[in-house]
């Protein structure tokens, strides 16, 4: 859900509870998904994939070095919120998860944490993007190795901005390993012709989309359709996922926000898989207030302390994405959330469901 760097989608997805009905003391709690489920392909490889997803957070010991190092112990603590909330799966060192900012160590580190601590219980998927085409070849082989479900990456940063180069280093990193890939379309516009070569390549099955021009995603997505490639496609911007599922090609959303509001749109997604867009609306509408309020903060550091309001303090951004704030700034920041209601955002919410 939010490209800070790239766009700024790269940090607005920052969120993990919220809404729909109170328990003690305000606590949201994510409806039990129905039996109507939003469309997903046929085959074994997207089986499980719908519904809410989380762009999670890289937890750092909240820190004000700037090598603040990850807060590993606290991961399981983070999954079980994730599980609690209703989520379907979980995208790892993205751009919410700062993973361009990690080492390769540090990012496969995580993985295998999050994969023991998750026990099957959610889908898990990789972002093994890197500067250099043959250090995401190294990490995609080790994210598969550590035992994730699919692998995924941005296109090229910085270096091969060329479609010409952006294809050669989607087909290595695609086809480094057996795993399904999903092309990170985000930053840019989606050129469907250019899309669409990429959505051929060998291993490539869906497409994570933080755009809003669902014309040009529905010319490329007929185009794979003529050819019989089938395809999972996950909505990227928080505040759009009703618009995306309208098209009818969405199976599920990842984003920033999921983490803090998860059970937003998880009622989102239950909501328009039984086609009932009239009361999916409110619960968008919630998810905007926040959305709102998290790409305001100014500081990215500040827009993840959504995380510490929730009862899961994830420390700070790492730098140059974003620096430490004054607790001034955080108890300004949490009057904001506070004045959104307990039905967008709930504070101490993973304690009071007794997470933590």
């Amino acid at each position: 859900m939010s490209e800070l760097s790239m766009n700024r989608r790269s940090f607005l997805k920052t969120a993990a509870v919220a809404s729909v009905g109170t328990m003690a003391a305000g606590a949201a709690k994510a409806a039990p998904r129905s039996g109507a489920r939003l469309p997903l392909p046929p085959g074994r490889i997207f089986e499980g994939l719908d519904g809410a997803w989380a762009a999670m957070y890289t937890p750092f010991v909240r820190d004000t070095r700037i090598d603040a190092p990850v807060n590993y112990d606290f991961i399981p603590t983070m999954v079980e919120y994730y599980v609690a909330k209703g989520l379907t799966g979980l995208y790892l060192t993205g751009s919410t998860g700062e993973g361009f900012l990690l080492s390769h160590d540090e990012r496969v580190r995580l993985y295998k944490t999050v994969v023991a601590a998750a026990k099957g219980r959610l889908k898990l998927i990789a972002h093994i993007g890197c500067f250099s085409t043959a250090d995401a070849v190294k990490l995609a082989k080790a994210a598969a190795d550590a035992g994730v479900d699919w692998v995924s990456s941005v296109a090229p940063v910085y270096f091969g901005q060329s479609f010409k180069a952006a294809y050669d280093h989607y087909k290595h990193v695609s086809e480094a390993t057996n795993l399904p890939f999903l092309v990170y379309s985000v930053g840019k516009k989606l050129v469907p012709d250019e899309a669409f070569e990429l959505m051929k390549l060998r291993n490539v099955h869906g497409m994570k989309y933080t755009g809003r021009d669902y014309f040009d995603f529905g010319v490329m997505c007929r185009k794979l359709e003529a050819i019989g490639k089938p395809a999972v496609y996950f909505a990227g911007a928080d505040e759009q996922v009703l618009n995306a599922y309208a098209t009818g090609r969405f199976s599920g959303c990842i984003g920033t926000t999921d983490n803090m509001i998860g059970s937003q749109f998880v009622n989102i997604c239950r909501l328009a898989a039984s086609n009932d867009f009239a009361a999916a609306a409110k619960f968008q509408e919630r998810a905007c207030r926040y959305v709102h309020v998290h790409l305001t903060a100014g500081n990215s550091s500040l827009s993840k302390s959504g995380m510490r309001y929730i009862g899961l303090d994830c420390g700070y951004s790492r730098r140059p994405a974003g620096i430490p704030y004054t607790e001034a700034e955080y108890e300004a920041y949490c009057a904001r959330l506070e004045a959104l209601g307990s039905d967008v955002i709930c504070r101490d919410d993973a304690k009071l469901l007794g997470i933590v």
